[in-house]
């Protein structure tokens, strides 16, 4: 009897240890400036970060993919993430998300950089020339198909990180390290396994809940509740619940030419 006490207790230490883990980020956010809980959502911010290039000055493809912290206190959790395309010689931006709201994997024509309720987005991917206009189609076709529109949860998913990730999956060539604090990224739709979204290793995962993924880009993943504790080897940083990368920030990926022909990659927040 005592023996079966002692693992019950070691089990519940086990358990509060790691609700303690994955809480103590977010709690550690909602007590600081950072996550505006006080803000209504028809009067927060959505204005242009200035990260797209202007239509008029870009004639050539755009494709960008979008994080920024979610709103209210889900912010403290996670970020919604969005991809943005611009055709070829085409006067405006169409963006690819889903959102509670809409209940389904919604295209619009909007600023592909406006600030989500009062929170800055930044910048996970930038493809632009040839590459980005190879990839329109595909990203318009799966985006039509995506197979779990008109369902939405916050967690553990499918949400607007499912979409992403299932798209990026769908498209060759297009590739992202989505946030350890995209929840709902792990949620797979085909399967518990899968390539990873950055294309450079594999996950496994069941319902989003659990799981564990390996890549080169991402590093070392490991999926709990939902909730992302990882290291990241190649640019070298702990991701916590919560707050996130913690040491060097990860690269923007993709290829962006200038005039000169040389390719331009920038830091990612």
């Amino acid at each position: 009897m005592r023996r079966s006490n002692g693992r019950v207790l070691r089990g519940l230490g086990l358990l509060a240890l790691t609700l303690v883990l994955l809480l103590a980020g977010p709690l550690f956010m909602l007590a600081g400036p950072r996550i505006d809980l006080g803000s209504h959502w028809a009067s927060a911010d959505r204005s242009s970060a200035g990260l797209a290039p202007l239509p008029e000055r870009t004639p050539e493809a755009v494709i960008q993919i979008y994080a920024a912290r979610a709103f209210n206190w889900r912010g403290a959790f996670g970020v919604h993430t969005w991809i943005a395309t611009k055709p070829a010689g085409a006067s405006s931006y169409r963006v690819h998300q889903v959102t509670r709201w809409s209940y389904s994997a919604s295209t619009q024509r909007s600023a592909p950089d406006r600030a989500w309720f009062g929170n800055s987005p930044w910048l996970l991917a930038d493809y632009r020339g040839a590459a980005a206009a190879r990839m329109i189609p595909l990203i318009n076709d799966a985006a039509a198909a995506y197979p779990l529109a008109g369902r939405y949860r916050v967690w553990p998913g499918p949400n607007s990180n499912t979409f992403v990730a299932w798209v990026v999956r769908q498209v060759p060539g297009l590739r992202v390290q989505l946030p350890a604090l995209a929840v709902g990224k792990d949620y797979l739709i085909d399967g518990p396994f899968a390539a990873a979204p950055s294309g450079s290793g594999y996950q496994f995962a069941v319902g989003g809940v659990i799981g564990i993924l390996v890549a080169l880009e991402e590093g070392i993943e490991l999926n709990l509740l939902g909730l992302t504790l990882g290291v990241d080897f190649t640019k070298p940083a702990l991701k916590l619940p919560g707050i996130g990368r913690v040491g060097f920030p990860q690269s923007v990926m993709g290829t962006v030419m200038t005039q000169e022909g040389r390719v331009l990659q920038t830091p990612a927040q």
